[in-house]
């Protein structure tokens, strides 16, 4: 077998119930991109859990941190949105500063994607409680989106997420989409979506963003070299430039 030179590595932080995560993120990286995964104890998308799953945080990316990571990723929406607008930059920091690498949440990269393609009204699908979806939107509100439409399956279990076909990502999906959303989003990280990201595209006619294809393009935009992943939707194919935080756009 021929070796593939890996000359960028992605740290995963998973939450330890995600069967999902893993493969759909092998099938995405493109070849010169190792995947290192440590995982986070969760068993369903409930408050509780999703507010607990973050007390390893720096036990398990110094972990990562081992395998001499570029960036560390905490790839799920539901606890990095869990409390509420810069929480997500405050995971982040934990991360950053117990091993010293580059890092990034969900929730970070959700809202960079939609800056990216100027969306304000958002389209909301997730396969878990309402009360997860309505904790995204109120996030999404707080950064000054509009959710046009919500729509969820009611599935808490994570082990019954992962194992939920990926045409039921199209069947709620379409149900969520408006006319006036800007974009379609299918949250959580455990929901089988890449399979079908590129025909529901077709169907709705706008970006589908779903918190993989989502985190991976920010991780792909920070390492650097990237130009297209084809296959997975427009975003990881168009690849467009992170948007300029605040800061940078005051300077």
């Amino acid at each position: 077998m021929q070796r593939v030179v890996k000359q960028q590595r992605v740290g995963l932080l998973v939450p330890s119930s995600n069967s999902t995560q893993e493969p759909e993120f092998a099938a995405m990286l493109p070849s010169n991109v190792s995947l290192h995964v440590t995982r986070l104890g969760l068993a369903s998308v409930d408050p509780d859990s999703t507010l607990k799953i973050v007390a390893e945080l720096e036990k398990e990316s110094k972990k990562l941190a081992d395998a001499d990571v570029d960036v560390i990723l905490l790839a799920a929406t539901a606890p990095s949105t869990r409390m509420g607008k810069g929480y997500d930059g405050q995971l982040v920091q934990r991360i950053q500063d117990a091993t010293g690498r580059r890092a990034t949440t969900a929730a970070t990269a959700m809202i960079a994607a939609l800056g990216a393609y100027r969306a304000r009204r958002i389209a909301l699908a997730g396969p878990w409680s309402s009360q997860t979806n309505q904790q995204v939107t109120d996030f999404l509100m707080s950064h000054g989106f509009e959710v046009v439409s919500q729509v969820a399956a009611e599935v808490t279990r994570n082990n019954d997420i992962g194992r939920l076909p990926p045409e039921s990502a199209i069947e709620l999906g379409l149900k969520a989409d408006r006319p006036d959303a800007d974009v379609l989003f299918l949250a959580c990280g455990n929901w089988w979506t890449i399979p079908v990201i590129e025909a529901l595209e077709a169907k709705v006619g706008k970006p589908v963003l779903t918190t993989n294809n989502m985190a991976l393009w920010q991780v792909l935009k920070m390492l650097g070299g990237h130009v297209t992943v084809p296959g997975f939707g427009r975003l990881l194919r168009e690849m467009p430039e992170l948007p300029l935080a605040p800061a940078e756009k005051a300077a």
